[in-house]
Formats: C-alpha cells, structure tokens, sequence
C-alpha cells in the first residue's frame, strides 16, 4: 500500500537535495540491513531496482578499484564464481565486459576448491583475475558458500569479495540460521533483495559496500547541470553517487514503512516461518513413498522429486495446476554427477503457508 504512496509522490531519489525525506527514510532501513550484515563501522549502501543492478554496481566498483593500479588498466578483468551462482551474475559480467569462471559445484564452494581453481590458473588470467562471488543462499536451493574459507583466500590474494545474498540474505535476521553465514562480515560488497526475503514489492533490491567511498569513485556521474548537487552547500547523501542508475525512485520508502509498522521482531518471526515450513515440507517429502528429496532442505528451499517422472512429467504437472488456479510450483534442474536432472522446487517466502497447503500440492502428484 506504501507503494501507492511512493510511486504517486514520484520523489527523485537521485540527489539530497530533491529527495532528502524519502532518502533519510531510506537509509534509517539501510542501516538496519547493514546491522544484519556485522560489516565494520563505515559500511553502508543504497537501493536499486534489483539484484542484477546490485550486482553489476558492486563489480563496476570491484574492477575501477583493481584498475586503479596502472598494471591493470589494459586488462580485461576476471571473476570467479560456482555454477550454483544467480543467473544475474553471469548477466552482469557480460555487461561489465568481464571474463567469468566457474568452480564446478551447484552446491557449497568450499574454499579449498576455490583455492584450487586459483592455482590451476595462467600467469595472465591471474593477473585478470580481480574478484570473488559467494553465494550466501542460492536461489535455486538456498545453499550458503563457505563464506568464512572464501574471505580467507581472498584476503591472502588480495582480491575483491563480494558476496550475492540477493534471496538468502533475508535469513541474516533469524537466528536459527545466523550462523551458516560466518564470514559474510568479511566481504568488500554485499547485495540483498528485499523484494525476495523481506517482503517488500518489487522493485527492490540492495547494495552494500565495506568502504563506499570506493563505489562512489566508480559510479559518480560529471555533468554540469548536476553539479550544483554535490556543492559543499548540498549536504547529504546521494544515492545516485553509489550504483549504476542516476534517475531513481526511492525504492526503499514500501520497506521502511513496514519496518515502522511491524518492527524488526516481526520480520525474524516471518523468516523464521519460511525456514519452518521448509523443515515441515521436508518432513513430507520423507513421509509420502512418491516422493524423495533431492537433498537437506536448506533455508526455506526444497528440491524434491517425483519417484519415476520424466522431465515432461513436471512440465504438465505444472502447467495443469496452472490453469487449475490451483499452484504454481515450478521445475527446476539439478547437477547429479555429470548429468542434469529435472526436479521440483519449493521455495516458502510467505508465512501465510500452511502445512495442509504443502500436502495438497504433494498429493497432486500422486
């Protein structure tokens, strides 16, 4: 509803002194975000339109910093990540014009495999190579890097960590799972949707930077018709200054005024369901002979399959209860050895799910 009111208000939330209402409020939600995150003192961020803009936002800024060493200037610029890793990820290094190579697991990257691709690499593509991706809940089965062995090697090779909490970084406000995240307070830039896991409308998503200072180097745009915002008269923040979008609407206001409204004690009640409901439909999944899971439910995902079903069988499944009106739960894939197979998918973002909900969708493959 608080949508509504930001989108007819139609702030500018670009610069201070267009929007310093709409953007104080943005940031008071900001910092709480931040706080989940146990980023040092001086970190902070800002809101964009979703995680494939936070993304790219955080790895224009890692390049320009590594660039900053005339030894690299003429290099195209290398990062490492897991096939497991967000689509937005792939995407964001084609627009960023950077090389991109992935470490052959969907599931944990450990840093000993890290490590070990970092050996396997050239002289040159060492030299390229300037940044690290972790993946703190991936979205297609909410599995968490080892974060702390990441930060580890990434410290000792000096290279940029960055870590895509686009979907699980909702989960860095219960404490039930607080802990799978250890090392995330070690990343250089962190992104987090609120649109995903903090139930917020789209679009919205966010981009956190260890030392800001840095993005702000990256991303501020020079035209003379904007410099009478950054005059030492126009006090205040700039989001603008921070990420890749000059023109913006202040996309955080929706989550603010949830915040005010509800409290933080109601968002950890509300993820803390989406890990329980989990949890219940692994318990289902165990208990129903037609069904088995493809691996621990991890966060408040759930790959599972249909004992005997081809991949056209989840297709027609899917569709049917489609049109039904009924559920959407959609398919996915999952690497087995060197094979890919078809599954299904359950990811619980709404605390409104019951367990009576999940049995009836269970039930319908039968």
């Amino acid at each position: 509803m608080f949508d509504l009111v930001t989108s007819a208000s139609s702030i500018h939330g670009a610069y201070w002194m267009e929007g310093a209402g709409g953007i104080f409020c943005e940031n008071e939600a900001m910092s709480w975000i931040v706080s989940l995150t146990g980023l040092p003192d001086g970190a902070f961020g800002v809101f964009t339109s979703g995680g494939t803009a936070a993304n790219l936002s955080a790895i224009v800024t890692a390049r320009e910093h590594w660039r900053e060493n005339d030894a690299f200037k003429a290099e195209k610029g290398l990062i490492i990540t897991s096939i497991g890793a967000h689509s937005s990820i792939k995407a964001m290094a084609k627009v960023a014009d950077v090389d991109i190579l992935l470490v052959d697991t969907e599931d944990i990257m450990y840093g000993k495999a890290f490590q070990k691709t970092i050996d396997g690499l050239t002289t040159h593509q060492r030299k390229r190579l300037f940044a690290v991706v972790g993946t703190g809940g991936t979205t297609n089965a909410g599995i968490i890097d080892d974060l702390e062995g990441i930060a580890t090697i990434c410290e000792k090779e000096n290279l940029w960590f960055h870590v895509d909490a686009t979907y699980g970084g909702g989960a860095l406000a219960a404490d039930s799972v607080r802990h799978l995240f250890h090392g995330i307070e070690k990343a250089d830039s962190i992104t987090i949707d609120p649109h995903k896991w903090m139930f917020s409308p789209y679009d919205c998503g966010a981009v956190i930077y260890k030392k800001p200072e840095l993005a702000k180097k990256a991303h501020a745009q020079e035209g003379s018709y904007l410099d009478i915002f950054k005059d030492e008269g126009a006090h205040g923040f700039n989001p603008t200054d921070y990420q890749i979008q000059l023109t913006r609407r202040v996309r955080g206001l929706p989550l603010w005024f949830s915040l005010a409204t509800h409290g933080t004690d109601k968002y950890k009640e509300t993820i803390e369901r989406g890990i329980e409901l989990a949890q219940i439909a692994g318990r289902l999944i165990e208990e129903n002979p037609h069904v088995e899971l493809v691996r621990t439910p991890s966060l408040s995902c759930v790959l599972y399959r249909r004992i005997g079903w081809k991949p056209k069988d989840y297709t027609h499944w899917t569709y049917e209860n489609h049109r039904k009106g009924f559920a959407l739960v959609a398919p996915t894939k999952w690497k087995t050895g060197d094979t890919f197979e078809t599954v299904s998918r359950f990811c619980f973002i709404n605390p409104d799910t019951t367990e009576e909900d999940i049995t009836l969708i269970l039930d319908s493959m039968k």
